[in-house]
């Protein structure tokens, strides 16, 4: 199998590591606030969980000869109870939290130093949602526009602006079939920049469909679906789904003659469902035809539903982009 990102090589383990004890100062002095990492292995039960988990490879777990010189500590082996030693490559570390996360006993700490709180203990520790938006580190690939393309940003700025035109459009729209298609026509021709607003609507709908399947096209061929990160690509195709959905229910709400016939087709294919069909058909229609029930229904999934579902499935996504490692390398 290819060495990458999603399946990084194993790391050559040193025998010469020299244990030295600092004081506070001096930690504070090499090592920034928020890339503080410890792990407390006297209460810890050396399960490797951190080990396995790690998307990096950079929690290392070696015997207590592999120490060469320990300098103001304990020569690591003197005691019968030593037997293992943890090590972080800070280099490889982007602090994504999983081994926080996965710790069953909780020694492990992200945060910060500081002076000791009023239970004594020195570590201020912090939550690890910070880290995911704005990560210790990044890797040089995950910065090349010509790896991602911006695909993923590109396609969550398209839907900020559908959010923000589609608020100025619900001003103007009434969701009846009496008085739709005359909204429609009084906000293009009557309401300043009406028709801009909703071109740009029409066309940033247009180009988020087709930047979230170019992005799932990209994450495909680049193996980023591959652990750890299979839990991520089924977020994705929910995404991509959410986002079909999102088009095709907005694509009624103009209530004209094209609206009317393609969601008449597409009703009808959803009609020759096995077994329940028919009952799918009718809810989403809210009838046995199209109407000013339908028009009701498909304007609170798209304007609400839909939207609601598909931000807590977008805060997911990016999460676990974080916890993952951030962006897959390339194959």
């Amino acid at each position: 199998m290819a060495s990458n990102d999603a399946n990084p090589p194993m790391p050559e383990f040193r025998d010469d590591y020299v244990l030295v004890e600092v004081d506070n100062d001096y930690l504070q002095s090499k090592v920034k606030p928020k890339q503080f990492i410890h792990i407390d292995q006297s209460e810890c039960i050396m399960c490797e969980g951190c080990v396995d988990i790690c998307p990096w490879k950079c929690i290392h777990m070696v015997a207590p000869d592999a120490v060469d010189t320990a300098v103001g500590a304990e020569q690591p082996g003197v005691d019968p109870s030593d037997h293992v030693i943890f090590t972080i490559d800070e280099d490889a570390c982007t602090r994504c939290a999983l081994c926080v996360d996965r710790c069953p006993t909780g020694v492990i700490t992200l945060g910060r130093l500081g002076d000791p709180g009023g239970d004594g203990d020195p570590h201020q520790r912090m939550t690890s949602y910070g880290y995911h938006l704005h990560p210790v580190k990044v890797k040089r690939h995950a910065v090349k526009v010509s790896y991602t393309l911006c695909l993923g940003g590109l396609s969550f700025f398209l839907f900020i602006l559908l959010t923000v035109t589609g608020i100025f459009l619900m001003f103007f729209y009434r969701p009846t079939a009496a008085q739709a298609w005359d909204d429609i026509y009084t906000l293009q021709t009557s309401v300043a920049f009406g028709l801009l607003v909703r071109n740009m609507h029409r066309w940033a709908a247009h180009l988020m469909v087709i930047a979230v399947f170019l992005h799932m096209a990209r994450v495909f061929y680049h193996g980023a679906y591959k652990p750890p990160r299979e839990f991520n690509w089924v977020i994705g195709v929910i995404l991509l789904t959410l986002t079909l959905l999102l088009s095709f229910t907005g694509y009624l709400l103009p209530w004209d003659q094209l609206a009317l016939w393609a969601v008449t087709v597409g009703t009808n294919m959803m009609g020759f469902t096995p077994v329940f069909g028919d009952q799918v058909r009718f809810v989403l229609l809210g009838s046995v035809e199209i109407g000013t029930d339908t028009l009701l229904r498909w304007y609170v999934l798209h304007v609400l539903m839909l939207p609601f579902v598909i931000v807590i499935f977008m805060a997911i996504h990016f999460w676990r982009v974080r916890k993952d490692g951030g962006i897959s390398g390339p194959l």
